[in-house]
């Protein structure tokens, strides 16, 4: 075997996990290969706003610095528009300071190219445009022990071999249907769209647009560009003879802000409209030895919270300190490996069961359609603007700076006993029988929606 197909460790896939990872085992002096089919820059309409979480997690991977020069927009929190009022949800105060954690939203592939600049620069990431055709495995064991891979360059195939192989090929994954049973749940797609210029009724913050309708996001990012992303449920409509366009008009036009309607019937008229399916996977705590999945090709959640990127950026802040050589000298070593795999498994579950669940219930939350959850979306929007800590620990949560699964628990139920105060508040007293036995559907459609997620998580 050549020396310089032998690695410490392989990585499929160079997008927001899979360089973070080479960057911070290669600076940690391990021998990386990082094999990406396409090293230009992706174009993607998803992955574009990095929580505070994930700014931090930047920060202690000293990648911080990929946020700049890339014209990405300083974000301080979320607008939430209950049809058509508003509520203003601010980024928690830095402790000791008067100053708030913010966030950043962006052009994705300008931040992926930065991440990738990131790791080619450390000199023990070797760097390399092909394909990966097939994991190999130890024909005994069946312990993975490295990738063939076919150069884009030359055209000719080789196996390099390495005693971790990391898979983190994206949400389309090809190789996750040979390590993971679960199937990936599509409920829905979002459709998105670039306004030029769009006049925002919150700068530097997320728009959160509900009613009796999908949900729409609304962010800038960059200094002239705004996406806007339509959640559209079930099968997607056809393009070409013009039904989606008529969908999207549909659901924006009466819906979002007056200011913003010009700029989306321009962009309609000049935009390619582009779709992504907002997939669910939950993570599975079984590996293959010497094998990893990470990113989106090992967990998913719906995109309408914004916090996969500070998923994994987080996952790698662990995983560095984890495999580190002072903890893990030899990455052949599989019961070592394997050791340290499953506190990984542990540790992560923290931010990714509150991340993963928040996003699955608030959009069981707000695309649904029965009786009880539009209760419960309007529980949720009063609770918003009670303020204190009805705001601050949920923009915690989503913000991913407060991974504390309880918390979240707490004020899922909350909602749901304040949405019952709110029932009855406004209520003659003559509706009240009628009310108490509606009171049992909305506690059990509040239960129905979490707990499963946190069996799934957990």
């Amino acid at each position: 075997m050549a020396s310089e197909a032998s690695y410490d460790a392989i990585i499929v896939g160079s997008g927001i996990a899979g360089s973070a990872l080479a960057h911070a085992l290669g600076r940690d002096g391990r021998r990386v290969l990082l094999i990406e089919r396409d090293w230009s820059e992706p174009d993607r309409i998803v992955g574009e706003l990095l929580q505070p979480g994930g700014v931090e997690s930047l920060r202690k991977l000293g990648l911080v610095e990929c946020l700049e020069d890339i014209d990405a927009v300083p974000t301080h929190g979320y607008s939430v528009y209950y049809r058509g009022a508003p509520v203003h949800l601010e980024y928690l105060e830095k402790p000791g300071t008067e100053k708030r954690y913010q966030g950043r939203s962006f052009h994705h592939g300008r931040f992926v190219m930065k991440l990738r600049a990131a790791a080619r620069q450390c000199e023990n990431v070797t760097a390399l445009e092909g394909t990966v055709t097939e994991v190999v495995h130890d024909a005994g064991s069946g312990r993975a022990i490295g990738v063939k891979a076919t150069s884009k360059e030359s055209g000719k195939s080789q196996t390099y071999h390495a005693g971790l192989t990391v898979v983190c090929d994206g949400c389309f994954s090809k190789f996750r249907k040979t390590y993971i049973d679960r199937p990936v749940d599509v409920r829905s797609h979002f459709v998105g769209l670039v306004l030029k210029d769009a006049v925002i009724p919150s700068p530097n913050h997320g728009h959160v647009i509900l009613g009796d309708h999908s949900p729409i996001l609304v962010y800038q990012i960059s200094q002239h560009d705004t996406r806007m992303l339509v959640d559209i449920q079930g099968k997607l409509p056809a393009a070409g003879n013009g039904d989606l366009r008529a969908a999207l008009e549909k659901i924006v036009i009466g819906n979002v802000p007056d200011d913003l309607v010009p700029s989306f019937q321009r962009a309609l008229d000049t935009d390619r409209l582009r779709s992504m399916p907002n997939s669910y996977l939950p993570p599975t705590t079984g590996q293959t030895p010497g094998l990893l999945m990470l990113g989106d090709a090992y967990n998913m959640r719906h995109p309408l919270t914004g916090g996969g990127m500070s998923v994994a950026l987080n996952d790698v802040v662990i995983l560095r300190a984890l495999l580190s050589p002072s903890e893990v000298p030899d990455l052949d070593d599989d019961a070592n490996v394997a050791d340290h795999l499953r506190e990984f498994q542990t540790k992560r579950k923290s931010l990714s069961v509150v991340v993963n669940v928040l996003a699955q219930c608030l959009y069981a939350l707000f695309a649904g359609s029965d009786p009880c959850l539009r209760r419960l979306q309007g529980g949720c929007f009063h609770y918003f603007r009670r303020g204190g800590l009805c705001v601050d620990e949920p923009v915690g949560l989503l913000s991913c700076m407060l991974p504390a699964p309880f918390t979240l628990f707490y004020h899922f139920f909350a909602v749901a006993f304040y949405t019952l105060y709110i029932m009855f508040s406004e209520a003659p007293l003559y509706q009240y029988p009628a009310l108490a036995v509606e009171s049992v559907r909305v506690i059990y459609t509040a239960a129905v929606t979490l707990l499963p997620y946190v069996w799934y998580e957990c």
